[in-house]
């Protein structure tokens, strides 16, 4: 199948896990995992109607997007893989939201270049939920006091929060991981609440999206599905 017909059966699958679970699709954004991914393929899905973008490597993210926003307007560009602090000062400039901050001290090192920017730059605080292998704060303190931070630097903005679910396809196991940030979510709420700071929960990938709708995800991350197998 093309790209434009693999995003016409997301679409599909994510109205009828909306109406399952009684939502409204317009209350998720569906993101194309572009890594590893030509230039080309990302046009495809941009026509198609795709507008927002995951990239997991900063230097290949600037070299495929360097000119693409410019000629496709309203491209969202997000980076969703691990960084590197040598790296924050092109992610700070490059990247409309950054979804992986995983420590106090990489938000430290994005605020000092976000300043740069035009607005204070988005940030997602990745919580792990998975694997040990994977990365994402475990510890509440370490998040709470990174949280702290981030609210005292005027050029950066919380606007929720993201997880890779464990690498299965058990129903119980899936939900237990959705529903672990989702009461993550509720504490910061409480302890930090602001009019769309936790709005944003960043949880789904190409297996599990369904039931990440169901339990409250609010951005998907769709690599294979939409794309095929990486290059």
């Amino acid at each position: 199948m093309s790209i434009a017909k693999n995003i016409e059966a997301i679409e599909e699958r994510m109205v009828q896990a909306c109406l399952r679970c009684g939502r409204k699709r317009e209350e998720i954004t569906l993101m194309g995992v572009t890594k590893f991914q030509p230039v080309e393929a990302v046009d495809e899905a941009w026509k198609a109607g795709l507008r927002c973008f995951g990239e997991s490597r900063v230097q290949e993210a600037a070299a495929k997007f360097e000119n693409f926003r410019e000629e496709h307007p309203g491209t969202e560009l997000r980076l969703i893989g691990a960084l590197q602090r040598n790296k924050a000062k092109l992610a700070a400039s490059l990247f409309d939201c950054v979804d992986c901050v995983d420590r106090e001290s990489l938000a430290a090192e994005l605020a000092k270049h976000a300043a740069a920017r035009n607005g204070p730059l988005p940030l997602l605080l990745e919580f792990r939920t998975g694997e040990d292998s994977k990365s994402g704060f475990t510890d509440l303190d370490d998040l709470f006091r990174t949280v702290e931070l981030i609210l005292s630097c005027p050029s950066l903005n919380i606007r929720g929060l993201m997880t890779i679910a464990p690498n299965t396809r058990e129903d119980k196991v899936l939900r237990a991981a959705f529903r672990s940030l989702v009461k993550v979510r509720q504490e910061l709420e409480r302890r930090f609440p602001a009019e769309g700071r936790w709005n944003c929960l960043s949880m789904g990938m190409s297996g599990d999206f369904e039931t990440a709708i169901e339990e409250g995800s609010t951005l998907l991350r769709v690599g294979t599905a939409i794309f095929g197998e990486r290059i």
